[in-house]
């Protein structure tokens, strides 16, 4: 059977550990919200710079003449 004192050495011993322990999980929580912030602001960051590097260079339209014009076939001088 164990005395008073050693359970009681046990307890605090136990008490000690679980407040060491409550720290360090305060401690991580912390580093999880600032790790979440990098990571939303790191993704906010990095859509914008997709978008704009996933646009293809749009070239100058032609006015609708010009178009026409250019799909028509040339004809050969001389040859009608």
């Amino acid at each position: 059977m164990a005395t008073v004192k050693q359970i009681q050495r046990s307890l605090q011993a136990a008490k000690k550990k679980l407040v060491r322990l409550n720290k360090e999980v305060t401690a991580t929580k912390g580093n999880i919200k600032k790790l979440d912030g990098a990571l939303k602001k790191a993704k906010a960051a990095e859509k914008p710079a997709k978008a704009k590097a996933k646009k293809p260079a749009s070239k100058a339209k032609k006015p609708a003449a010009a178009r026409k014009r250019a799909a028509k076939p040339k004809t050969a001088i001389g040859t009608t």
